[in-house]
């Protein structure tokens, strides 16, 4: 039930009549997304308000576009700013921008392609280094003949090294130290001692 509707009920079972001079017919119009706002005349200065199930509310502030494609502008909540027809005007400004944008996109001419080109040749000729050796067999060839004389003179002045053999069978005489032989023994140690002879015979 709307406002209105409960406003004249309520005077109703009052008693109060409402002279047609005090009726206020609110004009209802609505917006793109399908929300009903309301208004005693939509003109400029004029108050709006959204239509809900329960009640009204304030249309708050921003541009809103109305089905018929006039935009609403509301720059103090529940007020009209302004009403009339859509402005082509920022459509205008993106196309301009737009343009512009294409005027500062340069695209590459074919002598910079070129260019490039030369450089990433370059780049790959310095990366992979088995082009360089089938490029140039002969200095290859004389740097490792180079590489060889300088490794054999190293080594030739080098002293000699003693050859070390491994004889796995050879051992090593392990030396006990047997502390403590001529004490006295205890009963520990005699019963300790007849187990052990008892297991050697």
């Amino acid at each position: 039930m709307k406002a209105t509707d409960m406003l004249n009920k309520v005077k109703e079972v009052l008693g109060v009549e409402l002279s047609e001079e005090q009726k206020v017919e609110l004009a209802q119009a609505e917006l793109e997304n399908g929300t009903v706002i309301e208004s005693e005349n939509f003109t400029e200065g004029s108050e709006v308000f959204i239509v809900t199930e329960d009640e009204k509310v304030a249309l708050p502030v921003g541009e809103y576009t109305l089905v018929d494609g006039e935009v609403l502008v509301v720059k103090e909540e529940g007020i009209i700013a302004s009403i009339g027809a859509a402005e082509e005007a920022p459509a205008e400004e993106e196309v301009e921008a737009a343009e512009e944008e294409k005027e500062e996109m340069n695209y590459a001419t074919k002598q910079e392609l070129a260019e490039v080109k030369e450089m990433i040749e370059e780049i790959r000729a310095m990366l992979d280094p088995k082009e360089e050796m089938s490029a140039e067999p002969e200095t290859v060839e004389e740097s490792t003949e180079e590489l060889t004389a300088v490794v054999k003179e190293e080594l030739s002045a080098e002293e000699p090294v003693e050859k070390v053999t491994h004889n796995p069978e050879a051992k090593s005489k392990k030396s006990l130290n047997l502390y403590a032989q001529n004490r006295q023994l205890t009963t520990a140690d005699k019963v300790l001692q007849r187990i052990s002879n008892i297991q050697n015979k």
